[in-house]
């Protein structure tokens, strides 16, 4: 696991405005929370195809509407301003009850129903501490966590402004969790090792 400076967080600056984000290079992901300026670094291979099969196994059911439910609008690293606070999710979903239209903006103001976080050595501490907790006090229903380390998933539900696990899965186990539970899909093909071809039993990561 690479834990060197080049893929911390880096916190930069108190006082930061929304500029700061503007001004941001763009190979680096840009937040403010509570004043202060994040850069993270744009994800690794490994959460990024976590990401990208995990938007695909939700999104083309759901938001692109093939051989699926519908009803949501679901997209990857929106900028969200929630409060004083710009956040960007990895993957976000607004039903289409909340938000009938997609908005031709440079930034959402709307809560999402749904956030999911691909956790990396960069963004745990963020993603896991006071990003989670905005998103129970703005009051985003639902919270997935992936760890494509751990190679498992964390569905939590907002009950009474408290976060409330629902479930842990692993490995290969089927999806079909709140608010997603119209579908199932393996969360195998999350990781780079097994993929949505094989089924990989023996828990051993590559490389």
């Amino acid at each position: 696991m690479d834990t060197n400076a080049a893929t911390r967080a880096v916190q930069v600056s108190h006082g930061a405005t929304y500029q700061d984000v503007l001004d941001a290079p763009p190979y680096k992901i840009a937040e403010i929370i509570d004043g202060t300026l994040y850069l993270s670094p744009i994800p690794a291979p490994r959460q990024a195809l976590a990401l990208t099969v995990l938007a695909g196994s939700i999104g083309v059911p759901y938001s692109i509407r093939r051989d699926g439910p519908g009803g949501w609008w679901v997209l990857n690293k929106p900028e969200l301003h929630l409060g004083d606070d710009i956040l960007v999710p990895d993957i976000v979903g607004w039903r289409h009850g909340q938000m009938p239209k997609l908005p031709d903006v440079a930034y959402f103001t709307q809560v999402p129903d749904w956030a999911c976080e691909i956790l990396s050595p960069s963004t745990r501490a963020l993603d896991l501490g006071i990003k989670r907790a905005i998103y129970a006090r703005e009051g985003v229903a639902h919270l997935w966590f992936v760890d494509p380390d751990a190679r498992t998933l964390e569905v939590f539900e907002l009950r009474d402004g408290q976060w409330l696990l629902l479930e842990t899965l692993k490995d290969n186990d089927p999806v079909s969790l709140p608010p997603f539970e119209g579908i199932s899909f393996s969360l195998g093909g999350l990781w780079p090792d097994t993929g949505s071809a094989s089924d990989n039993d023996n828990g051993d990561e590559a490389g």
